[in-house]
């Protein structure tokens, strides 16, 4: 033990700089690849807040996701939608403006796709609806959200639940069929 002490003393001037070379790839990569920013989600053509929406003005989910009851998926909600309120609450902002151009141009909104699931999983919100499962069960609390930070499902997180609820965790009957 103390011959290794030692040897670290005589090269303490490459110990030192190999310590700050690991120090500074690793803050390097957490910064590159996981930065503060990146858990925020991805940024929307109109800065919708879930926050708002959901949260203050306490409106349910499936509001503007309308197809969430009866398909696999869940609906993103169509231009006409947004200017149902839009249309007379701050009608002249500058974001329900650009909401205004996609609808005279005939345009869907360009949401950009915040959850993932693999390909090969036939997830069916209309099942769970029904089992009367909360969406931020899944989802988090999205009325605590302005951005909605975007998840990707793994097969585990359903599995976990599944087995909670004492729910099928048959795979070709469940989700693989």
């Amino acid at each position: 033990m103390n011959a290794m002490i030692a040897a670290l003393v005589r090269n303490k001037g490459s110990v030192f700089l190999t310590f700050l070379c690991v120090v500074l790839v690793a803050s390097f990569l957490f910064f590159f690849y996981d930065t503060p920013g990146t858990r925020i989600g991805a940024e929307q053509p109109i800065p919708f807040s879930h926050r708002i929406h959901a949260g203050v003005k306490d409106i349910q989910c499936e509001y503007c996701h309308p197809y969430v009851s009866y398909s696999r998926h869940p609906g993103l909600p169509p231009v006409e939608k947004c200017l149902h309120c839009h249309q007379y609450i701050i009608a002249n902002h500058f974001w329900i403006r650009k909401e205004h151009r996609y609808f005279d141009t005939r345009t869907p909104t360009p949401w950009k796709k915040a959850n993932y699931l693999s390909m090969h999983v036939l997830f069916n919100h209309q099942r769970h609806i029904q089992k009367e499962i909360a969406c931020r069960q899944c989802h988090g609390q999205v009325e605590t959200f302005d951005r909605i930070r975007g998840k990707t499902f793994y097969m585990e997180f359903c599995i976990t639940c599944h087995r909670e609820k004492n729910a099928n965790v048959d795979c070709w009957l469940a989700c693989h069929s």
